[in-house]
């Protein structure tokens, strides 16, 4: 009897220790691109790495085109407030939070290649980032960018002064300063609102995303202009997570994670340059024109950025910091004298 009760107790252990093994967490993740645009691939991609690299022991659930809050600039507050788990979007929709966000996200005619900013933040942006992102009870794992993005538009945009009077969709932050400054009438509304706008006239083009983006959401189709390569914007999407349940993670596990958006930072870039290729071929032979602005048009819009960030820098002490961050490594790489 005894050696049977024995059996029985090592069989539940065994049992117990399995169904423990076996038990993976759920990763719920949300992004403001759909699936079937190429950073929404990327994402697809990405959660079955984080699936491989943590041996199963976490699973992702992607939520595409801001499914569960309904606007991209939500996003991060449903993962600080524990309602998913991470934020796929970006930084720079939580300007109105602290000015900082905006140099977490878009830094405005500043770098010129994503190489130089996945630099930037391994050469010790990404501890300034979390010193502002864990006030926020989020925790910041990486950077994607998908390079340049290209403006969309109904009328022709060949120059700098073709910008007076251009309404258009702009994010939150300091992109409709800048643009304003040179004659423009940026309008923030979220993305989902610019399709409509753009079909009623309401808004004359869009600050949407990269030519590739652009084109799989057919935001071409009635607007025959674009600039490219673009000029103004390179945002990086980011993946923060809820503090505290990033906190819970295994070494293991977090360790995955960083490594998955390692991999999909360093494939998105090289992904979107291929897919601006083929959207370039597909935009020619639908007519539309593409607007590659002159060396001079490009140095007046930094030189405009560049008065934005100094009133930004003011704004708050993590700004600042973040500003000093970033012009000190674009002087070292020759961007700034």
């Amino acid at each position: 009897m005894l050696k049977l009760i024995n059996k029985i107790a090592i069989a539940i252990a065994v049992f117990i220790l399995a169904s423990s093994a076996n038990a993976a967490q759920t990763l719920k993740i949300e992004t403001h691109f759909a699936a079937n645009q190429p950073s929404g691939e990327v994402a697809a991609q990405f959660a079955k790495d984080v699936e491989s690299y943590s041996g199963g022991e976490i699973k992702v659930e992607m939520y595409y085109s801001s499914a569960i809050t309904g606007k991209a600039a939500e996003i991060f507050n449903s993962a600080a407030n524990g309602i998913i788990d991470c934020d796929m979007s970006g930084g720079a929709y939580q300007t109105s939070k602290n000015a900082a966000f905006q140099f977490a996200g878009d830094i405005m005619g500043g770098y010129e290649t994503p190489y130089q900013m996945y630099d930037w933040l391994n050469s010790g942006g990404r501890d300034a980032l979390n010193n502002l992102y864990n006030k926020y009870g989020m925790q910041f794992v990486g950077w994607w960018i998908p390079g340049m993005e290209s403006l969309i538009s109904s009328k022709p945009l060949p120059n700098i002064a073709a910008l007076k009077d251009f309404k258009f969709r702009s994010p939150p932050g300091m992109e409709t300063e800048i643009f304003a400054a040179l004659g423009a009438k940026p309008i923030v509304m979220d993305f989902g609102e610019v399709p409509t706008a753009l079909q009623t006239g309401i808004i004359d083009g869009a600050d949407f995303s990269n030519l590739a983006n652009n084109v799989a959401s057919g935001l071409y189709d009635t607007n025959p202009h674009a600039t490219y390569p673009g000029f103004h914007s390179m945002p990086a999407d980011h993946l923060a997570c809820n503090q505290a349940m990033w906190n819970k993670l295994s070494k293991k596990n977090q360790d995955a994670i960083l490594k998955a958006m390692d991999k999909a930072g360093k494939s998105v870039t090289k992904y979107v340059e291929d897919k601006n290729v083929e959207a370039v071929k597909e935009m020619k032979a639908k007519n539309v024109t593409l607007h590659d602005l002159s060396k001079a048009d490009r140095l007046t819009f930094r030189q405009a950025a560049q008065k934005s960030w100094a009133e930004w820098s003011k704004k708050t002490p993590e700004a600042k910091v973040l500003v000093d961050s970033h012009v000190a490594y674009m002087k070292k790489i020759g961007l700034l004298k």
